[in-house]
């Protein structure tokens, strides 16, 4: 079941821990409270941009030159993605009815993936990020993430577990249509908990977001364009969708640590610093990863409003440092170099095999 607002609340610390004193810093510089204002603004803005390259669509009309508008179309997608992530976290609102509300008309109706899915998944890799056991993230996939899970691998698997690093980018390209089936799956599967009046009615209201936006996004390309045009333009839509979607998560964990299982339980501030990686930038890299190049922060205070996230990164970076805690960050095209490197290495032992 979806987590609530109420559950993504920063962890309590005991007095003495490592991550109290940050904690208390965060707090004092009102790094927590919410920015609605900001938020309004910004989904405002997305709206009118999405609804300006749709009027720039059907003023094109049924030629191929509208296909150039499936790139500023993607990466709005991608923007109205950052918003329903920001709603799962309660970024935006701590009332969960408001909360729910703008995931469900960000994602379910403006992207046709489910909301429910996404954070349910999502805030699990939150509790244990680069986790084997507990991180869906890291979970066995198409992708795998250590050299145990590639040597388990057989098949079809084993080849794309060899050449995984090579395959990366050209899998993004299809997260776009991934998601949406994901999202069809989840709201069609029946409930382990049957019994969730609440669940039920929620689920129904997914599924039925789901399929207005199917219709009117089917409506508005074979409205615009011919039969032919619209499947590549939906393709190559979600191609480029998927891609940058993909892109902006991709740099955040891979390559970095990983708790053994079996290992010493780590506290709330080792286990999100030592897994998380920032990526270096300015107001656009800022703006085209959604905030979630500062990570680390995100990771250790998922409440805080993504426009606070570069504002407590100068307080987080000096905690570690006093702790001699390591502090990853790197460039944006480091941080893809790690995250391909490590993936070659898991692939490494099946190469020589």
């Amino acid at each position: 079941m979806p987590q609530t607002p109420s559950m993504l609340a920063e962890p309590e610390q005991k007095t003495g821990s490592d991550f109290a004193p940050l904690l208390r810093a965060v707090k004092a510089q009102g790094l927590l409270e919410r920015r609605t204002g900001w938020y309004i603004l910004s989904m405002g803005v997305n709206l009118l941009t999405l609804a300006a390259t749709i009027a720039g669509m059907v003023l094109v009309g049924d030629s191929w030159w509208t296909l150039l508008l499936a790139l500023p179309l993607a990466v709005l997608w991608s923007r109205t993605a950052f918003f329903g992530h920001d709603a799962g976290h309660a970024q935006i609102s701590g009332d969960r009815r408001v909360s729910r509300a703008v995931g469900f008309f960000h994602s379910n109706l403006l992207l046709g993936m489910s909301y429910g899915w996404w954070n349910d998944k999502h805030n699990r890799h939150h509790a244990n990020p680069n986790h084997v056991d507990k991180d869906p993230d890291v979970g066995v996939g198409v992708m795998v993430w250590t050299q145990k899970q590639a040597a388990e691998r057989e098949g079809l698997s084993r080849w794309l577990t060899r050449n995984q690093a090579r395959l990366f980018f050209p899998l993004l390209l299809l997260e776009g249509i991934a998601l949406k089936i994901y999202g069809f799956q989840t709201v069609l599967s029946r409930a382990e908990e049957d019994g969730c009046r609440q669940q039920g009615r929620e689920r129904a209201v997914e599924g039925l977001l789901l399929l207005v936006h199917l219709a009117g996004y089917a409506a508005l390309l074979l409205t615009v364009m011919s039969p032919g045009k619209a499947v590549v333009f939906a393709l190559v839509h979600h191609a480029l969708f998927g891609l940058h979607l993909g892109m902006t998560f991709a740099p955040n964990h891979k390559g970095m640590e990983m708790p053994d299982p079996d290992g010493e339980r780590w506290g709330h501030l080792q286990r999100q610093v030592l897994t998380s990686r920032n990526v270096r930038g300015g107001v656009l890299t800022d703006w085209l990863l959604g905030g979630l190049n500062y990570q680390i922060e995100h990771h250790l205070f998922p409440s805080m409003p993504r426009p606070h996230l570069r504002l407590a990164q100068s307080l987080v970076s000096a905690h570690c440092g006093s702790l001699g805690m390591p502090y990853a960050q790197t460039s944006l095209v480091d941080s893809y170099r790690q995250a391909l490197t490590h993936m070659h290495e898991v692939g490494a032992p099946l190469r020589t095999a």
